[in-house]
């Protein structure tokens, strides 16, 4: 199964914005990720639609982060993104016919759901202001990404 990387992808990005504090095109957002702009569109307009970034149309237009940093949250950015599964673990077939393969997807199934709501706690303890604390400290070590 393919990892799902979008929320790293756009916490990467958004602290490109907050650093530089400028409008980023949405194609210079897909270069950046190596990605095409009409993704880069789409998966910004969640983050949009829920007050996080804006859009300005126009020749100096782009994407900008619309909110302090103290107040948007990993799960925020999460939500805002629309992961549609956290782990890339889990069963394969969800009705099986088989005792033992119905057993081991229920655990998994237990065990996961405990999982990912412990990680989203932990996400809405995250703001990006933290994050991007990190970050200065990183480049100004010399390793700004």
């Amino acid at each position: 199964m393919r990892q799902d990387n979008k929320l790293s992808r756009m916490l990467h990005v958004l602290l490109h914005m907050a650093r530089h504090n400028e409008a980023f095109t949405s194609e210079q957002i897909a270069h950046m990720l190596g990605s095409n702009s009409a993704v880069v569109r789409r998966t910004l307009a969640g983050l949009r639609d829920a007050g996080f970034v804006a859009s300005e149309k126009g020749h100096h237009g782009g994407w900008r982060i619309a909110k302090d940093l103290n107040e948007i949250t990993l799960l925020d950015i999460y939500q805002g993104v629309g992961v549609k599964q956290l782990f890339a673990i889990g069963s394969g077939d969800e009705h099986p016919n088989c005792a033992v393969e119905a057993a081991v997807n229920e655990e998994l199934g237990s065990v996961l759901a405990e999982a990912e709501q412990k990680l989203l706690a932990k996400f809405a303890d995250i703001t990006l202001a933290n994050l991007a604390e990190r970050f200065d400290k990183r480049a100004s070590a010399g390793s700004e990404g």
